[in-house]
């Protein structure tokens, strides 16, 4: 695991809450550019939408769906300097709607990287472990610079230009094997996903798959490596109770998404801004369009100044013995200045 300077997590990545007014709306507060927005409605069952500095505004592929990328016109039409603006989407904009906002600081609308055998356009933050990755397939055993200077912990790969499903590293599932990003699948094993060898600190891997290695069709991923005090991607094995398993992070979430590796069952993503409030944390599903799952009725995990902690024995956070992968992002450091451990809720 990298070691981090950072000291203001937000610097690097903030959840930002919204109401849309259905016309054109600048939304502030984030605290920087972001380079990667994720937005979702919700109230109403729109698609998450993901927009990026690489693939440039307007342009869109959801976590959802296979779908190939789309032009949202009126989707995110600018990358502002505390946050976005958008026009009327209904996904991103709709008029009445509660909206939530996941935004990541890259290095802007990135430059050539010939890391790989295949040349990609990256814009990476070395510092807080992100990048996003641009490239077109080869059709055969290939490796793609990620730009960030040491091995990533997960990798998301989206097809662009043709209906494919996403591909998914994780580093607690191996390189042997993938995870679908839109569906509720458990791991998929095939050496043809990532040549059964782990990411280097310059490139990763990619196998014959038309997946995430068409020949002549474009890809966008989106890399991660663990930063102590700011990031953590690891896994857990479930204890099935409402006094569910403890997973360590070193650090107080601000952003947990976790998903069953061995079973079907959907992916989980929490923050600590939609409720506010342990254990009332709602969740929402990335492979789905649904709207938040209020876990004030629910009760499904508390984040603590430390890690998180599931208070549900459900297959797709706590089941008995099954194992589970997760990523998760910082509210508050404890490394650097921040020498105070930022208190539960």
């Amino acid at each position: 695991m990298a070691y981090t300077t950072i000291n203001k997590s937000t610097d690097y990545f903030n959840t930002k809450l919204y109401t849309g007014n259905g016309s054109t709306q600048s939304i502030t507060g984030v605290g920087f550019q972001p380079d990667w927005v994720w937005v979702k409605d919700r109230d109403v069952t729109h698609w998450h939408t993901l927009t990026d500095i690489v693939r440039g505004t307007t342009k869109v592929v959801y976590t959802n769906s296979d779908t190939a990328e789309v032009t949202l016109s009126n989707g995110i039409t600018s990358f502002d300097s505390d946050g976005f603006t958008t026009g009327n989407e209904v996904k991103t904009n709709n008029n009445g709607d509660a909206f939530v906002s996941w935004n990541w600081l890259a290095n802007g609308s990135g430059s050539s990287n010939t890391d790989g055998s295949i040349t990609s356009t990256v814009s990476a933050n070395t510092t807080s472990g992100f990048s996003i990755v641009k490239y077109t397939g080869a059709g055969s055993n290939a490796t793609v610079g990620h730009g960030l200077g040491v091995t990533p912990a997960m990798i998301m790969i989206k097809a662009t230009s043709y209906t494919q499903e996403w591909v998914v590293y994780h580093q607690s599932v191996g390189n042997t094997a993938a995870m679908v990003l839109h569906l509720t699948d458990a791991k998929n094993t095939s050496s043809t996903f990532w040549q059964n060898t782990t990411p280097s600190s310059s490139a990763f891997y990619i196998g014959v798959n038309d997946k995430h290695n068409k020949s002549g069709e474009t890809f966008i991923a989106y890399c991660f490596a663990e930063k102590q005090g700011f990031s953590k991607f690891g896994s857990y094995t479930g204890n099935g109770s409402t006094d569910g398993a403890f997973i360590y992070t070193g650090f107080k979430p601000a952003f947990v998404i976790a998903k069953n590796t061995g079973v079907s069952a959907n992916w989980v993503m929490f923050d600590n801004k939609r409720s506010g409030f342990n254990v009332d944390n709602d969740e929402m599903s990335p492979n789905t369009n649904g709207v938040d799952n209020d876990g004030q009725t629910y009760q499904y995990v508390d984040l603590l100044s430390n890690g998180f902690k599931w208070r549900e024995a459900s297959n797709n956070k706590n089941t008995s013995g099954d194992n589970f992968m997760y990523m998760a992002f910082a509210e508050a450091p404890l490394v650097g200045t921040n020498n105070i451990p930022a208190t539960a809720r």
